[in-house]
């Protein structure tokens, strides 16, 4: 029996059917950020424009020309990713775009991750917030988890390892 007392067969892993390939993870992951980004785009645009009502959001950090307002939409960006997967993953075993591509996430128990699993998998996204170079560092990290999923027989990333032993598979 889980924490939250539900063991259906796709909680369980029963009824989890054979490791995910990289495709539908990649498009699974595709529609997410399109989501995301509409999301933070409702988010930050009302927060821009107030910051820079306040006359803060062109103010550069350490002489870089990097503004703090780049730093907020950096810092939101980041924590709605990691909320959103970890939310999702750890109570439904799925996104919406997993739930569109048909794939589930499962903990090493092959039950839904944990909360902690879920953080985990996706702690990558904070690198983003790195001034300058974070984008580079979160692209070098995606590009990472698609050869570690990608050379892995068990469609295992990286971020599924250092979660504790997570996966995905396809429910269709």
């Amino acid at each position: 029996m889980t924490g939250n007392g539900m063991d259906s067969p796709a909680r369980t892993g029963g009824g989890a059917g054979s490791p995910a390939d990289l495709g539908p993870r990649f498009l699974a992951r595709l529609i997410d950020g399109l989501l995301l980004w509409v999301v933070l785009f409702v988010i930050v645009v009302p927060l821009f424009v107030a910051l820079s009502i306040l006359g803060s959001a062109g103010s550069a950090l350490g002489g870089f020309g990097f503004s703090f307002g780049q730093l907020v939409f950096l810092l939101i960006a980041a924590l709605l990713n990691i909320g959103y997967f970890a939310l999702m993953e750890s109570q439904m075993g799925k996104t919406v775009g997993k739930m569109v591509m048909g794939l589930q996430t499962l903990g090493p128990d092959g039950n839904n991750p944990t909360l902690e699993e879920a953080t985990k998998r996706k702690l990558w996204y904070a690198l983003g917030i790195v001034p300058i170079i974070g984008g580079l560092l979160e692209l070098a990290a995606v590009i990472y988890i698609m050869v570690t999923i990608s050379q892995s027989p068990q469609k295992i990333g990286w971020h599924d390892v250092f979660a504790g032993g997570t996966r995905v598979v396809t429910t269709k």
